[in-house]
């Protein structure tokens, strides 16, 4: 059983964060539970390098992983197949637009070797605040006006904080990612924790001091 110490507990809007290295190994990187979701407190906690993550039923659990998984516009890798899928043109990409669609297919959406969502009514209603207030951006990615992909994340300073992606079409999702490395100009691209899928296309671990590092200067 988990330990939990006493104040990783925020038991009002004004507890702060405990310190982000007394994060703790198992679960990798949990580091507070409770607290709302509110503007404030999210934007807090993105520009502390946190980010909630939990299941529904339970409290809002907070983490910051280590190492964290990111991706750069250098380090960005497209496959032959997937090349060919960019030039063909077949899908059609905006910004900014259908983000109540977008964050739904996030929601709904089967996953391989998952059960149930981390994206309750909650989140959704948090996330979408932000998007109104322009702290949370999407790419939505179109086959015959038909969404058939897309993205959508925390956008501060030169730093695109990932929080989901779903495809409903071959590459249709890896057409998003692309797009947001290439021609959206953040510098660093925040994708949590590992996963084969990312690091096919070129994101890498890299210590939290040296995320955090990283988001001291870019923010």
């Amino acid at each position: 059983m988990v330990e939990i110490p006493q104040d990783f507990v925020l038991a009002t809007e004004t507890t702060p964060f405990p310190d982000i290295e007394r994060a703790l190994e198992e679960p990798n990187g949990l580091i507070a539970i409770g607290g709302s979701l509110s503007t404030e407190r999210l934007l807090d906690a993105y520009h502390q390098g946190i980010f909630p993550w939990y299941s529904e039923q339970d409290p809002v659990l907070w983490y910051s992983p280590n190492p964290r998984m990111v991706i750069t516009p250098d380090t960005l890798h497209v496959s032959k197949s997937l090349a060919k899928t960019l030039r063909s043109n077949k899908f059609q990409i905006k910004v900014d637009v259908d983000f109540d669609k977008i964050i739904h297919h996030c929601r709904t959406v089967d996953r391989k070797d998952q059960t149930g969502t981390w994206i309750d009514e909650d989140m959704v209603n948090a996330y979408t605040q932000l998007h109104h207030q322009g702290f949370v951006r999407c790419v939505a990615v179109y086959q015959q006006s038909k969404l058939v992909g897309g993205l959508y994340g925390v956008a501060l300073g030169g730093v695109f904080f990932g929080e989901s992606m779903f495809s409903l079409a071959k590459d249709s999702s890896k057409v998003a990612f692309v797009h947001l490395l290439k021609y959206m100009e953040y510098s660093l691209v925040d994708c949590q924790v590992e996963s084969p899928h990312l690091r096919s296309l070129g994101a890498f671990n890299i210590e939290r001091h040296a995320f955090i590092q990283s988001l001291q200067e870019l923010l």
